[in-house]
């Protein structure tokens, strides 16, 4: 396997440019999730790296080799499609041995590569079946398996899948992690979903309109988001966010005022931060909990889900707010309820989307 680096890829169609200046480092035998809302530039992205879209500007290197200008079958990558495109009138046997055959391979080798494929995806007992007699979820490996059997260096996934239903996605994202393990291959999978992205990934890369918002583990992204943008597309259910005022700037960090009237300090760094801006405080919904000091939330809708109840409502200025419980919480829907959040699981973001930095905690004395 290998790693995967871009220099400052640039795409533009036209007048109307995609792609922003995006660098990125992956390491060898890493599994990176691009994710984003659609239309953000992610499977432009992956197509670039595969060749299938010439980038308007910067470099692509695969094991430390330049492919920028080389054929995709000569990148040493492998793409799996959102749709299985697999040959109905052929085995899946034939199917997995396709690009092997249009390679020319000898018929030993290519038989045991299939095998093997076949062994991990656990597909041995249907390589005589057509694709028709198979489950969404077996197409699906079938399809992996015929990128497996090239032995590439990058494994590329497209969205693989989006076209199966809630609980084969679910089994999937567990085979497709347990694939990663055994075959200790580099992997670039694109998704819209970020509960993919965060079970799936060693590290994420959120993108929004064409530019890299942030790039980090799963659990970087979720207690450490760099902008507005990352906190509320990272976590389910979303991060609130509550328009805020600041009321005063000291050495303990940010007094401000919620919507809603409630004040709190907040112990983030005040730098270039002054009395009467406007901001918002991002909290998320598993950080919040009963209490008799707090924000006022009245409860329009409660989701009751056996180990949790989320409860949806809005503050006293009008705010939509949510709200993760226990699942047997005494609350009703159409009640007022007090929600305590302690100051120092709440983020600040000011006007530009950018996140002030946290207060440092104080070293322990011995």
């Amino acid at each position: 396997m290998a790693t995967l680096d871009l220099h400052s890829i640039n795409k533009s169609f036209g007048t109307a440019k995609v792609l922003h200046d995006i660098s990125l480092a992956i390491n060898d035998k890493e599994f990176v999730v691009f994710v984003g809302p659609s239309g953000c530039g992610k499977s432009t992205l992956l197509r670039i790296i595969a060749g299938l879209e010439e980038a308007t500007s910067g470099q692509i290197v695969i094991g430390g080799q330049d492919v920028s200008d080389a054929h995709p079958v000569e990148r040493g990558i492998s793409m799996v499609f959102q749709s299985y495109a697999l040959y109905p009138h052929l085995s899946v046997y034939e199917n997995i041995a396709f690009p092997l055959r249009v390679q020319k391979l000898e018929k030993t080798d290519m038989d045991a590569r299939v095998q093997r494929a076949a062994e991990i995806l656990q597909l041995t007992d249907k390589l005589q079946l057509k694709p028709g007699q198979l489950s969404g979820g077996q197409r699906q490996r079938v399809a992996i398996g015929r990128s497996i059997v090239r032995n590439p260096k990058v494994f590329l996934f497209d969205e693989p899948l989006s076209n199966l239903d809630a609980a084969l996605r679910g089994d999937m994202r567990v085979e497709l992690g347990q694939l990663h393990r055994s075959l200790e291959a580099t992997m670039v999978y694109v998704t819209h979903d970020q509960v993919e992205a965060m079970t799936m990934a060693d590290r994420i890369v959120v993108l929004n309109a064409g530019r890299v918002e942030q790039f980090g583990t799963p659990m970087e992204l979720y207690h450490h988001p760099q902008t507005k943008f990352v906190a509320s597309f990272i976590g389910q259910p979303n991060m609130n966010l509550i328009p805020a005022t600041v009321s005063d700037v000291d050495g303990t960090g940010l007094k401000v005022t919620l919507d809603g009237g409630h004040q709190m300090v907040i112990p983030v760094d005040t730098l270039g931060v002054q009395k009467g801006d406007k901001l918002e405080v991002g909290i998320r919904p598993e950080n919040v909990t009963l209490g008799e000091d707090g924000i006022s939330v009245d409860i329009s809708v409660l989701e009751r889900l056996g180990g949790v109840s989320i409860a949806y409502g809005k503050l006293a200025g009008q705010t939509r707010f949510c709200a993760s419980l226990p699942g047997d919480v005494n609350v009703k829907e159409g009640a007022a309820v007090t929600l305590t959040m302690a100051p120092e699981d709440c983020h600040v973001f000011d006007a530009s989307g950018q996140v002030l930095r946290r207060k440092s905690a104080p070293a322990l004395v011995a």
